[in-house]
């Protein structure tokens, strides 16, 4: 039990650098796409370069959420097979208190 809680702590740890690193991932990122749409903007209207950046990012955005849908249900299996099994035992092990 100790040891899990061991492993939760670490893991969330892990986790609050990651969001850290993302959010300043995040950031970066919009000052990519501000010069791609001020780029843009040198031969075309502003507003037709955002739009072009914009639908750009829809379309990547729908294909990596395709993908990732896909990989998800092919991981996880409908229920988690370690709880199930623990939640078997506990059941067999009420079922034998009530009997006795």
């Amino acid at each position: 039990m100790l040891e899990h809680v061991r492993i939760r702590i670490r893991l969330r740890g892990l986790l609050e650098m990651l969001g850290g690193g993302g959010v300043i991932a995040l950031y970066g990122v919009a000052a990519l796409l501000a010069a791609a749409i001020l780029a843009l903007a040198l031969v075309l209207p502003a507003w037709a370069s955002a739009l072009i950046v914009g639908g750009a990012l829809l379309l990547v955005s729908a294909a990596l959420a395709v993908m990732g849908r896909k990989r998800v249900k092919q991981a996880m299996p409908p229920v988690p097979q370690q709880t199930q099994a623990s939640v078997g035992a506990d059941v067999e092990e009420i079922r034998e208190k009530v009997q006795r």
